[in-house]
């Protein structure tokens, strides 16, 4: 879908939506239209319980003396309560109201408002990033659905004063968007489709923007140590890979010393392409939600898209640890030990909390080898964080109060919320084994804790912070901005998070 910039006047044909404010009071552009149809759109409001509230929306069928196909009435709020998480909401309505009306084209115009600190041109931006945002459809495999079940819009027009600035505005936002179709594409295919080696090569496309991909066979694992990894791996026929990406924002001048400014941030995502539990297999109810076990691993692809894209200020190493866990005569059995990157070793309890033994050695090699300024690492790891904060918010875990309180304030920014866990001894206990370093697995309760706490043994004194997306990863009922189906979640946190504090100013 094309969305565009203009200053032109609105039209007198076609779809045309406009805003109105709390107690039904019209935007100039709605007064614009209402003069024209000769006051239906205030006889229409009315009639109806539209009031002007956020999330309403009013649409009339050709007005009676005018050459317009449907008129949308969006509802605004009030002016003081209007912010860009509620524009990019508007947005993404207004998609859903006129997606398939059977209109090509749609004209969305867009007014300054008294009592609003943003102009017209940063509402015009905001809306169309929550326009792109809901557009996103994942029919690849549709080949006979119906015409009318599917889009119309090809492209939306959004008319405000300051087009220029607008489209500069946006540009940047598209980027982000494209980072989060890109996570939301990886999530949704099929586990014949994606597996490790065609995740790589899609993270491989990454180089057409400037990101430096490497990809590790099990050869090269096997070199550098990997045991926890390759164990979990060993009972699938498709092979593991571990994905390195690297952006260079702010690349260091020649013969300049490396200094601890140019530390990269690290981002590091569980990439459990299909999980079976393996030999602790998982009951098969739900089981085909599994693709979506490398979820982790599709927003560090996003999140490094999205920074490449805007030409992000910013050094990032991404790192995506790709598995398949099968339950083979090969497989790894419950009560096997193995050895970790770091030397450290692993009493496997259960088959099926595989995802912490990847992190740890995709952790441990890109502490030991970029030597980072921090590390944050997403999994959908543990149906426990499920139960305990359901599908609103990720969990999150830290070593480090300063980091963990700015990926917090950045989540509320971007309606991508977390909430904070504890750690500690009393939890870090109920890992210990008696035959070897660890166990991968606790006690029942506090599940997600323990598995924290397994990954945190990996990380040395590094700042860190485990996201435990499980719960947010896939959504089965649509929001404003994000379509039932894979959510992105986790690509606008972390890059509001580089944007706002790590990303060098110019």
């Amino acid at each position: 879908m094309k969305i565009t910039f203009a200053s032109t006047t609105i039209p007198r044909t076609g779809v045309v939506v406009a805003g109105v404010l709390a107690d039904r009071k019209l935007t100039p552009s709605a007064a614009e239209i209402d003069k024209r149809t000769r006051g239906q759109l205030k006889k229409a409001i009315a009639a109806s319980q539209f009031k002007g509230n956020k999330n309403q929306t009013l649409t009339l069928l050709t007005p009676a003396g005018t050459k317009f196909d449907r008129v949308v009435l969006v509802g605004l709020g009030k002016a003081k309560e209007i912010d860009d998480l509620q524009l990019q909401n508007t947005g993404g309505q207004i998609y859903a109201a006129v997606e398939k009306i059977g209109a090509p084209s749609v004209v969305v115009s867009v007014d300054d408002i008294d009592g609003l600190k943003m102009n017209a041109a940063e509402q015009a931006a905001e809306i169309a990033f929550g326009l792109r945002l809901r557009s996103y459809r994942f029919d690849k495999y549709r080949t006979k659905e119906k015409k009318s079940d599917k889009p119309t819009l090809k492209s939306i027009k959004v008319l405000c004063d300051g087009p220029t600035k607008a489209r500069q505005l946006f540009g940047k936002k598209n980027k982000i968007a494209d980072g989060v179709f890109f996570t939301r594409d990886l999530v949704s295919e099929p586990a014949n489709i994606l597996y490790p080696e065609t995740f790589a090569e899609h993270a491989k496309s990454l180089t057409k923007l400037g990101v430096k991909v490497e990809v590790l066979g099990e050869a090269q694992m096997k070199k550098l140590g990997m045991g926890a990894l390759l164990g979990v791996a060993q009972g699938s026929v498709r092979e593991p890979k571990l994905v390195i990406m690297q952006w260079n924002g702010v690349p260091s001048k020649k013969g300049q010393k490396k200094s601890a400014a140019a530390k990269p941030l690290a981002f590091i995502g569980k990439g459990v392409c299909f999980d079976t539990g393996g030999i602790s297999i998982k009951p098969s109810n739900g089981m085909e939600d599994m693709k979506w076990d490398m979820g982790g691993a599709g927003v560090v692809a996003g999140l490094m898209m999205a920074l490449a894209g805007r030409k992000a200020k910013v050094n990032v190493v991404g790192v995506a640890g790709l598995v398949e866990n099968m339950p083979d005569g090969n497989a790894q059995r419950p009560g096997d030990i193995v050895t970790s990157m770091s030397g450290q070793t692993v009493e496997v309890l259960n088959t099926d909390a595989e995802g912490r033994l990847v992190l740890a050695d995709a952790i441990h090699y890109t502490i030991d080898r970029f030597k980072p300024k921090f590390v944050v690492d997403l999994a959908t790891l543990t149906g426990a964080i499920i139960v305990a904060l359901g599908h609103e918010y990720a969990g999150l875990f830290a070593n480090d109060d300063k980091l963990a309180s700015l990926i917090l304030d950045s989540g509320r920014k971007v309606h991508e919320r977390c909430w904070r866990f504890p750690l500690g001894d009393e939890y870090d206990k109920l890992i210990n084994s008696d035959a070897a370093d660890m166990k991968n697995i606790g006690s029942r309760g506090g599940g997600s804790i323990t598995a924290a706490q397994f990954i945190q043994r990996f990380v040395g004194n590094t700042p860190w912070v485990h996201l435990d997306i499980a719960g947010v990863t896939w959504s089965s009922k649509g929001a404003p901005t994000v379509p039932k189906g894979g959510t992105g979640f986790g690509v606008r946190l972390l890059d509001r998070l580089i944007a706002d504090h790590y990303e060098q100013k110019t």
